[in-house]
């Protein structure tokens, strides 16, 4: 069996903490994970892991050879990546993060595509609203919506992220109508953690902007059971159009203040800008730009 398999079934059983759970990202079973540490222990003529019956931990060797297999296992794959490069052909594995919202409903189905066109390409998607360090949490792109911070990290500016104000028929029926943005304030609006929306809204009108304090009993911090809620008649949501216009075009949510307009929140994509412009990240900022960049 190869030799580098092993190492990196070890260092996956390391880093997740047992075999099962690295049969699991491995798409191995647990039998077989244990099979090849024990042939690297054999081929090594020493013990790499301490194993009871409740637990495992490493040996002093075994720490030792964890943190060499590691570089040797980052070289491995930098010398993958350089022979990609030279051929330029699109490969390796590419690890995203983008807001749960956005991932979800546009960025996952679109990912699809890219990896139908370039299928030497793995991608491991993580969905988070917290906000991630990009290079300390090992990621080669991550999405962003709202404005950036002064990070160093080069920024590709994306179709800016449009917010829609609506609510379900049954809870408008019971309730004074909204005419104007400064009516929020008598009725319940639907809170997201993540953002100002949890205190205020704005909103782009004849008077020019106004922000409008809101109060919500139900805060929550991804869109989804926002969304939920609202089509339940809990209240009024602010959330992105592409969550909600399914519920706009069949009836079960009402666009709101048409006289108003949402202001946008700028969107972006984001890389290291020391990051090696390898085929990989190449293809995707450029597939990323077409499926999400700025309309003419």
């Amino acid at each position: 069996m190869d030799r580098l398999t092993q190492m990196a079934t070890f260092v996956k059983a390391v880093e997740l903490g047992s075999f099962s759970a690295a049969a699991e990202e491995l798409n191995l079973s647990p039998q077989l994970v244990g099979k090849q540490v024990k042939m690297l222990e054999q081929h090594l003529g020493v013990s790499l892991l301490n194993r009871t019956t409740r637990r495992q931990s490493l040996t002093d060797f075994g720490r030792a050879f964890y943190s060499r297999a590691k570089l040797i296992l980052a070289d491995m794959q930098a010398a993958e990546s350089l022979a990609a490069m030279t051929r330029g052909v699109p490969s390796g594995r590419l690890r995203i993060n983008a807001p749960v919202t956005f991932g979800m409903h546009t960025l996952s189905a679109r990912l699809l595509e890219y990896m139908v066109k370039y299928p030497q390409v793995s991608v491991d998607l993580t969905l988070s609203n917290d906000l991630v360090d990009l290079v300390d949490d090992g990621y080669d792109v991550v999405f962003r919506i709202g404005e950036l911070p002064s990070s160093g990290l080069k920024a590709v500016p994306l179709e800016p992220y449009r917010l829609v104000l609506c609510a379900a028929p049954s809870y408008l029926a019971r309730r004074p109508p909204i005419t104007s943005p400064w009516d929020l304030q008598q009725h319940e609006c639907l809170g997201f953690a993540y953002s100002d929306g949890r205190t205020h809204w704005s909103f782009d009108g004849p008077e020019g902007r106004v922000d409008v304090p809101i109060t919500s009993r139900l805060t929550i911090n991804q869109g989804d059971p926002l969304l939920a809620g609202a089509v339940a008649g809990l209240g009024v949501v602010l959330q992105p159009l592409e969550l909600v216009q399914d519920a706009l075009r069949n009836g079960t949510l009402v666009n709101l203040l048409a006289d108003y307009s949402v202001p946008t929140s700028p969107m972006h994509i984001l890389y290291a800008p020391d990051q090696r412009m390898t085929p990989k990240l190449r293809s995707f900022l450029d597939f990323s730009i077409t499926s999400f960049g700025r309309k003419s």
